[in-house]
């Protein structure tokens, strides 16, 4: 049985070697297979891959929005633009799952390149 200190303590250990964006971008990765996986599934699977988008972009629009964040502002009111347009599409009677999941590709591989 995997005690759960050992794995908390592999987690520590194995971020150490990963840079900030490239976690960020691991998170986006990690919402994007579970929008993945619900979008031809059950109501519920699609409800719980949604509530998971929408708590990501909530916190990336609060991190935008920290006056201490040190991303340019231009970039920061884009980004929360962007977070504002997944909000509405996840809102939608029918959220279009294609959409969603290529936003977060595409953010994911934006972290994942390396900074200009």
């Amino acid at each position: 049985m995997l005690n759960p200190n050992h794995a908390i303590q592999a987690y520590k250990a194995a971020s150490r070697y990963r840079s900030q964006r490239e976690q960020e971008a691991e998170v986006f990765r990690q919402v994007n297979a579970v929008l993945t996986a619900a979008r031809d599934a059950a109501p519920i699977r699609q409800v719980r891959a949604l509530a998971d988008n929408r708590r990501l972009w909530i916190t990336v629009g609060d991190l935008m929005r920290d006056p201490a964040n040190q991303l340019p502002d231009s970039l920061r009111a884009a980004i929360v633009s962007l977070g504002m347009t997944v909000q509405r599409e996840m809102d939608r009677d029918t959220p279009d799952f294609g959409f969603l999941i290529s936003i977060n590709e595409d953010i994911a591989a934006g972290l994942s390149a390396p900074p200009a």
